[in-house]
């Protein structure tokens, strides 16, 4: 469904959860996966294509490429390529064993001698690599054999062509950056030049240079290659993850390490590697699937997550897990607080309430809302009863379905209407009108995808304290500013705030109210966050001296329960966005700790 103002009746999303309607805004990602574009020539066989072309001269004989080309047509290059790589793999594992190679296999410099285990770890400042160092395609296992190259400079060469750039964009960025450059700084230099819109002088090719994108499987591997190469160096295994762990027991009552209303007194240790700076800040939606947040916490350096239903401080659900390394003791609240029940929040609703509809708190604000058309059909299925007659049970509970599905409000005699913009904006924390000037549709699409404010101030409270001259922020997914407005009425200055947001909308919307709370800081503003690179991230922190707070909440459109047609956890296109928040943190956090 999309995030527009229809949908009525809603019957292909699952409301069970009470979670989001997931609507972020979509957003079209250029793929690698198109390695040589142009059509093929006049012959249909693969052998007479450019695609074809393209891998016999990265060193893959007529054979393989033929096969693979067939298995999997000509536009699936990813694909190919995988395949190539494990014809190649199989094919010299059993040529040591039992044959000489063929005549026809590739050079030596693609695919050379066993490659020896390296231990060092590539986060740390000394480390020449990368954690992109040594990936290809090829899903690892004990049973596998591996190779290395003979020399430093086709070592990188083959793990750049193994990450999907072409021989002839690796070389020229060795050549340009020179041998001893780390592999960060390589893949930097070609992502520079395949987002140069204007022809490019670093790359004189025919076509012009395509952005950059790792798809989404090959982006988790990197990072739990990164991960595990940590995890080996602070002693905490060495396993690789899976997503289908056992899965994680929701608490009820959903309050966290504790509420306004209900103070616990809980203690936790955080592991030495998640201790700041910066200290950081991550938000999602609590329901997944099977696996994901045991994933996201192991990214995230073990810490388990903190779930909370920001019922327990508005009017309103909102289910969402925290993984922070944030201290949990003295928090406090925004004063005044919030209305925390529909009556005082919405005092002229109470005339019109119905004693049969219990509800006293609204359930998760979605990104869309109700039609006009159902509103009317709720007001003809009770025209027939008084106001002090109750309906008969198959009305009510049609009603009542209705109202909770949508968040319905009762404004008249069986009259119900949905919440306006300003309203969601109220139980969200949000100034008033902070969105008025876009849309109705970005309005409401916009906060049904923001934090709620009060609870996230809550969290970010204990920061008051310590940084009474202000604070540096990295805001990633900022979408209209939760993050923003929770640390400014919290009155922590922010002297620099680097937000990352791929929607205009919001990016205009945050600049907006930037500027009329008359902020003494810098911001600055980025589209994507698969643009903020190590290079871009070492700017700023030289500029300002670092980060105190990295906070963002990835996309969760493949891992609410409203999706029901796309909700493939972290390996989905929107939601695998997660392991961009930990490549940027880990980046940040080794930069901090080698400047310090």
């Amino acid at each position: 469904m999309d995030g527009n103002t229809s949908g009525v009746n809603g019957n292909n999303v699952d409301w069970d959860t009470e979670d989001e309607l997931d609507e972020i805004e979509n957003f079209t990602l250029s793929s690698s996966a198109n390695l040589c574009s142009g059509e093929g020539s006049s012959s249909p066989g693969p052998s007479n294509t450019k695609v074809f072309g393209h891998f016999v001269s990265m060193g893959f004989s007529h054979k393989m490429v033929s096969k693979a080309v067939k298995e999997h047509g000509e536009e699936d290059a990813d694909s190919i390529l995988e395949s190539l790589l494990l014809y190649n793999a199989l094919e010299n594992s059993t040529s040591e064993q039992d044959s000489p190679p063929e005549q026809d296999s590739p050079p030596e410099q693609f695919f050379p001698p066993q490659q020896q285990q390296i231990d060092s770890d590539p986060f740390s400042s000394d480390y020449e690599g990368s954690f992109l160092d040594g990936f290809s395609d090829l899903d690892s296992s004990d049973n596998e054999e591996s190779f290395i190259p003979t020399s430093e400079e086709d070592k990188k060469l083959v793990s750049l062509v193994n990450m999907g750039y072409t021989e002839f964009e690796a070389s020229i960025a060795i050549e340009r950056c020179g041998v001893d450059s780390s592999l960060v700084d390589l893949t930097d230099f070609i992502s520079a030049a395949q987002f140069s819109k204007a022809e490019d002088v670093h790359f004189p090719l025919e076509e012009k240079p395509r952005r950059l994108h790792i798809d989404h499987k090959k982006k988790r591997k990197l990072c739990e290659y990164a991960m595990s190469k940590r995890k080996k160096k602070v002693g905490l295994g060495n396993g690789i993850i899976e997503e289908d762990d056992e899965a994680l027991h929701l608490p009820n009552p959903m309050i966290g390490f504790g509420t306004p209303t209900h103070l616990c007194q809980v203690h936790r240790s955080i592991p030495e590697a998640a201790r700041g700076p910066p200290y950081f800040y991550y938000e999602n939606v609590a329901l997944t699937p099977k696996g994901v947040w045991n994933t996201i916490s192991r990214f995230l350096y073990d810490i388990p997550p903190e779930f909370v239903d920001s019922k327990y401080f508005c009017a309103a659900a909102r289910k969402r897990g925290y993984i922070h390394n944030l201290p949990i003791e003295n928090r406090f609240p925004l004063i005044p607080l919030p209305p925390q029940n529909i009556f005082d929040a919405f005092p002229m609703t109470r005339r019109w309430w119905p004693c049969w509809d219990e509800r006293r708190q609204l359930n998760c604000l979605q990104t869309c809302y109700a039609s006009a058309q159902l509103t009317e059909r709720i007001r003809l299925a009770l025209k027939d009863y008084g106001e002090d007659e109750v309906p008969p049970e198959r009305v009510r509970r049609y009603v009542l379905h209705e109202c909770r599905k949508w968040n319905l409000l009762w404004v008249g005699k069986n009259k119900v209407a949905p919440l306006e913009p300003d309203e969601v904006e109220m139980l969200l924390g949000f100034p008033r009108n902070h969105t008025r000037g876009i849309s109705r549709t970005d309005r409401y699409k916009s906060l049904g995808n923001s934090f709620q404010i009060d609870t996230v101030a809550y969290h970010l409270s204990v920061l008051k304290d310590r940084f009474p001259n202000g604070i540096n922020l990295l805001s990633l997914f900022s979408g209209i500013g939760g993050a923003e407005i929770a640390l400014h009425r919290l009155g922590i200055r922010m002297k620099n705030v680097v937000s990352v947001e791929i929607s205009g909308v919001s990016r205009t919307v945050v600049r907006t109210w930037w500027e009329q709370t008359n902020q003494k800081g810098n911001l600055y503003h980025l589209a994507d966050v698969q643009e903020l690179n190590a290079d871009r991230l070492e700017h700023y922190i030289n500029i300002f001296g670092g980060f105190d707070l990295v906070v963002g909440g990835s996309p969760c459109n493949n891992l609410a329960g409203s999706n029901r047609h796309h909700r493939d956890g972290l390996e989905g296109k929107e939601s695998s966005l997660f392991y961009d928040y930990f490549r940027i943190l880990d980046i940040v956090k080794g930069l901090m700790t080698t400047n310090s």
